[in-house]
């Protein structure tokens, strides 16, 4: 089995990625940077992160699991200490892929240029560049509601224990395929109306926002932040692919919030 570890860059991670690098030469397992089914990051739900978006051409092929260095984390569930067995388990093919969906991104140009693509896994957000922002959400082509306001966040179910819900957005199991968008400090008075609650669309949804006056953006797809430019809309869609994590044992999306937001 071909494999890759990815590190949060500390001495900890580094020094975990080298013993495990280590423990797998006992294995049939090859280092394979460019081509990995397995992908094992260590740190935490950021690196993970970050190893997603490294691999996400390879989401059909592809596993991930994590193996966090700090606090316990959402994708990354594994402590340092459990290394040794974890190492085992991969190379004896002792796991289960598990699916979560993911939020596809599509940011459309005045001027003809070409559309930019984006996979999440955790959310999207947009914001003006600068001025006020004024958006026309429009769900299956018919018009919503003219948003005012700081900004909006469209989340992934995995990724509505986020920024969403820091937001105020409901948390979601992630066997859900669905995608959540939430408000950002949106304006009501008497003469500016939003819907003023998060809303939670279905896998054969499509959300479109058109901008109304300002069309300079800045668009944040998980950890990257981009400002674009002349921007027609933005459409969000529960993406068509879905990325694999590699489960070793039960570990309930419940229990994780639970430890996470309530007690460990």
């Amino acid at each position: 089995m071909k494999y890759v570890i990815t590190s949060k860059g500390d001495e900890k991670s580094n020094l975990l990625r080298l013993t495990m690098i280590a423990a797998f030469g006992e294995y049939e397992m090859e280092y394979d940077a460019l081509s990995p089914e397995i992908v094992i990051s260590i740190g935490g739900d950021g690196t993970l992160l970050a190893a997603f978006h490294e691999y996400e051409h390879r989401l059909n092929e592809t596993a991930f699991v994590g193996i966090h260095t700090g606090h316990l984390g959402f994708y990354a569930d594994w402590r340092p200490n459990e290394a040794e067995k974890l190492v085992k388990y991969i190379a004896n093919g002792k796991y289960e892929k598990v699916r979560y969906p993911l939020l596809k991104t599509t940011v459309y140009y005045e001027l003809g240029k070409k559309e930019a693509v984006y996979l999440a896994l955790n959310e999207s957000t947009i914001k003006s560049s600068g001025g006020p922002f004024v958006v026309d959400v429009m769900i299956n082509e018919s018009h919503f509601e003219r948003f005012r306001g700081d900004g909006l966040c469209m989340s992934t179910p995995s990724g509505t224990t986020a920024y969403n819900k820091s937001l105020g957005g409901a948390l979601m199991h992630p066997s859900v395929k669905a995608m959540q968008l939430t408000e950002m400090a949106s304006i009501n008075n008497r003469v500016y109306r939003t819907i003023g609650s998060p809303l939670v669309f279905p896998e054969h949804h499509q959300v479109k926002l058109k901008p109304v006056n300002d069309k300079d953006f800045q668009i944040s797809v998980d950890h990257l932040s981009i400002l674009h430019r002349d921007v027609r809309e933005i459409i969000y869609e529960v993406a068509d692919v879905e990325i694999q994590f590699a489960r070793f044992r039960s570990f309930p999306f419940w229990k994780r919030v639970h430890d996470s937001f309530i007690e460990d």
